[in-house]
């Protein structure tokens, strides 16, 4: 028998994370094993590329894990039970054990998107958090006719993204975007001129300091009691985390995100991590990190790197959970690429135009290569678990208690 890491969701932090676990440790010592509900990697930095119709690279999960040792179950996740050390699986084809035991969990379910409770949202509105809502949104905007309002709720980066793709790829549609603030506010004054430039040349009009209370069918109802026309109400208000972490014994926040230490490991429950959206882990200033990619890489990691220290006695990871730039597209051929303090806050410094739209590009290129590529720079040499951290009779138990030494040596 072998030390059993199970990993949920294989977005961007949860296949990094197995891929990255792969490389660190020695596979007679243990068995990892990748769950996802859909075969393919989801580029969920693309999504409202693929909403108005722009074709992405297929990316099956088999073939970027081949070679890795990480074994992949198509399933979805049902249940965890953190007291039994066991996770509840129910495979599209309904075959497949329905229940998977763990000495390891890495909990990477990630989030989807949020209504905030608005009346109106879940049955009217359209969201792009996911691959089928972006598709459902493509399917609508291809039937709309020249002139017919599209609606973005949102401020943040993906609402800006959103709308400037739209509105370049459907000139001739009549495209707004709802902010609770100023457009731009959290940005630099360059980054917010470039923005205001940029969203006049593709005709957006900017309804700010509106917060959207309604959605219909063709409308929208403001706080102040306006109505604004809509045909498709867009919305990007922000994301909420998947809801299985809630139902269980671990500690989570009211927004049920799982509290871990700076090493991503429960604070109730030592078996299990949390990475990217579902975990509340802190950054510089003892401040939350947000939901992001940017989060998400880093968290995923340092609970792979730490997982690897403790089951081999290495040294624990001390990497700061820092950022750098805020990177947005605004369509395919305009960019904004903002630079900010390790704690998430603009700085006068930004890059504009064409140059930050191929940086950007260059980013979501990156991100997906990390997937596909986890160990770049990692030692080849795979370490030994320790002995008393395998079951009874595990192939290499015995050999792993002699290289306990040299696993803490080689990883300092």
């Amino acid at each position: 028998m072998q030390h059993r890491i199970i990993v949920l969701g294989a977005g961007y932090t949860g296949a990094i994370a197995a891929g990255r676990l792969a490389k660190r440790l020695h596979r007679e010592d243990v068995a990892i094993t990748l769950v996802n509900a859909e075969p393919d990697f989801v580029e969920r930095v693309r999504m409202h590329q693929l909403a108005v119709g722009q074709d992405l690279q297929p990316r099956p999960l088999g073939d970027m894990l081949a070679g890795t040792g990480v074994e992949l179950r198509i399933a979805k996740v049902t249940g965890v039970d953190v007291d039994r050390r066991a996770v509840a699986v129910r495979d599209a084809n309904g075959g497949g054990e329905p229940e998977l035991g763990y000495d390891t969990l890495v909990y990477a379910l990630g989030s989807g998107w949020d209504d905030q409770g608005v009346p109106g949202t879940a049955e009217h509105a359209y969201e792009i958090a996911s691959r089928p809502g972006a598709r459902r949104l493509g399917e609508r905007l291809k039937g709309l006719e020249a002139g017919q309002p599209v609606l973005v709720v949102g401020g943040g980066l993906t609402g800006l993204e959103a709308a400037a793709e739209i509105a370049e790829a459907r000139p001739d549609l009549d495209v707004s975007l709802a902010v609770r603030d100023g457009l731009g506010d959290r940005l630099s004054p360059k980054a917010r001129r470039h923005l205001r430039k940029v969203f006049d040349g593709l005709g957006i009009t900017v309804h700010e300091h509106t917060a959207v209370t309604g959605v219909e069918a063709d409308r929208v109802t403001t706080a102040d009691g306006t109505s604004v026309p809509a045909a498709v109400t867009v919305w990007t208000t922000g994301f909420a985390v998947h809801p299985i972490a809630r139902a269980t014994a671990l500690e989570v926040t009211d927004t049920g995100q799982i509290v871990v230490d700076g090493t991503m490991r429960s604070v109730s429950h030592p078996d299990v991590y949390a990475i990217g959206d579902a975990a509340m882990a802190m950054g510089p200033g003892d401040k939350p990190l947000r939901m992001s990619c940017a989060s998400g890489t880093p968290t995923a990691w340092q609970a792979a790197d730490s997982i690897a220290a403790r089951l081999t006695g290495g040294k624990l990871p001390n990497a700061p959970l820092r950022y750098f730039n805020q990177c947005i597209s605004l369509g395919r051929k305009e960019g904004l690429v903002q630079y900010v303090t390790a704690d998430d806050r603009a700085v006068r410094a930004a890059l504009t135009g064409r140059f930050a739209a191929v940086y950007k590009e260059l980013v979501c290129k990156g991100a997906v290569w990390g997937v596909a590529n986890p160990t770049l720079g990692l030692p080849t040499r795979r370490r030994r678990v320790l002995r008393e951290l395998l079951p009874a009779g595990a192939p290499g138990a015995q050999a792993s208690a002699g290289s306990a030494g040299s696993a803490v040596e080689a990883s300092a």
